[in-house]
């Protein structure tokens, strides 16, 4: 299973309404496989997938229109983050830690 969840630290608060795209990843082509918004506590309403085989995967985050939205100026538009699921039975967690100017992210559980 995998989930996500953004949090933007400028403000300490969820960041609602960021557009995230979940892509299985060979050799140098992305197969968008989810897609889905955050809601207002920044958390996706359903797991972006329930089984995902060993693989690459990309999160990307559409953060330029959020900050947008919020009258904020950012240095990011969108924000990928790629990593590699060893075994698919396990829980995966990706949040993303945000600011205008800069960003975390870990995998949590």
């Amino acid at each position: 299973m995998l989930s996500t969840h953004v949090l933007d630290t400028s403000t300490g608060s969820p960041a609602a309404g960021i557009a995230v795209t979940l892509s299985a990843v060979s050799g140098t082509t992305l197969k968008g496989i989810a897609w889905t918004v955050t809601n207002a506590d920044g958390r996706t309403d359903a797991p972006l997938a329930l089984d995902l085989a060993a693989g690459t995967y990309e999160l990307t985050f559409a953060v330029g229109a959020y900050f947008t939205r919020a009258g904020v100026a950012s240095f990011y538009d969108t924000i990928a983050v790629r990593f590699v699921i060893a075994d698919g039975t396990r829980k995966y967690h990706v949040p993303l830690l945000l600011s205008p100017w800069g960003y975390s992210t870990y995998r949590g559980s």
